[in-house]
């Protein structure tokens, strides 16, 4: 025993290390109509990232928002795209944190939210909507998505103290694609997209894009953003965060790089960001929270109150962590 003891250091020394560089990184992507689809779109740039970093990086693509947040959760995801709703979620649960965000070619900085009707529908304006509880049939985004629930449930019908999911006949939930083929081909009345994903659709679906009507536009929405899990070493960070900031940007390979971000979207890179970029989309969730408690049935006003006054504590609490968050994160 005594010897064992004794020879036990140098055995262990012995053991080969593990090869750090050989781990790979998981990289997360907020679902652009199919997961095979998103994959494939993404896969030449993760491949200039991995050969950037000198390390493997796999693709992990969903078919939900949940899916995706569920997988960040369980600390499946390394590094991600997402909605700014999922990077709240993210960083305010799963020690995640924001490094960049995503810029478009026309340099925009955000978008916005749409509703659209078949181009023949007798819908002409929100009031029609409205007119007719339990008439119309609505296709909506999944609840993490910003343009294709929060938004319009904020802008449209917590305003108006309805909620969607009972004021329609019907509610279907599906993601921008689907919904907008579902109101080509008549299967909806109305339902939620956004300017960008629609673009993306009349690229791939020009007959059906034809047969659509925006009936809608919400103000802008922030860019999505790129989020890293912060328990990765500071090295770790800095060389991601490097690469993703400066990918398309400057280099021989510039052209080609701005190539693969074109698979994705009209997207012309990323620029540095922190946490301090979720503060729009912390905005939106306190003003449909405050919304939905203003048109709520209360035993008393003083409950109201109490609950108005927890959701603003709440809504400054988020923002002072989300701002100084930010202070403390270094410069990429």
């Amino acid at each position: 025993m005594l010897l064992f003891v004794l020879a036990a250091p140098a055995l262990l020394a012995a053991q080969p290390a593990t090869d750090l560089s050989q781990v790979p990184l998981t990289f997360g992507i907020l679902p652009i109509g199919g997961a095979s689809e998103s994959l494939d779109a993404w896969r030449p740039t993760l491949d200039d990232m991995s050969r950037s970093l000198q390390r493997p990086v796999r693709s992990i693509s969903v078919s939900t928002y949940e899916g995706l947040a569920e997988a960040i959760a369980e600390e499946r995801v390394d590094i991600a795209f997402v909605s700014g709703r999922l990077a709240l979620q993210a960083v305010g649960e799963h020690r995640m944190q924001v490094v960049a965000q995503l810029t478009r070619g026309d340099g925009s900085r955000g978008y916005y939210s749409v509703l659209l009707v078949p181009k023949n529908s007798p819908i002409h304006t929100i009031a029609d909507i409205y007119s007719k509880p339990n008439h119309w049939r609505y296709a909506r985004g999944e609840s993490l998505s910003m343009s294709g629930y929060l938004v319009p449930e904020t802008q449209l019908f917590a305003s108006h103290k309805l909620d969607s999911d009972t004021f329609f006949a019907t509610v279907v939930v599906g993601n921008h694609q689907n919904n907008a083929l579902a109101v080509a081909n008549n299967e909806v009345d109305v339902a939620s997209n956004n300017t960008a994903d629609l673009e993306r659709f009349a690229q791939h679906f020009p007959e059906q894009y034809a047969r659509l009507r925006v009936l809608w536009k919400s103000s802008l929405i922030p860019h999505a953003v790129i989020i890293v899990r912060d328990d990765l070493s500071p090295q770790l960070r800095a060389a991601i965060t490097d690469f993703i900031t400066h990918y398309a940007k400057s280099g021989r390979n510039a052209a080609s790089e701005l190539a693969n971000l074109k698979l994705i979207h009209d997207i012309s890179g990323f620029a540095p960001a922190s946490n301090a970029a979720l503060v729009p989309f912390a905005d939106i969730d306190y003003t449909l929270d405050r919304r939905r408690a203003l048109s709520a049935q209360w035993v008393s006003d003083a409950a109201m109150q109490a609950r108005l006054q927890k959701i603003e504590s709440s809504h400054r609490a988020l923002v002072k962590r989300l701002n100084a968050s930010s202070a403390d994160s270094p410069s990429p």
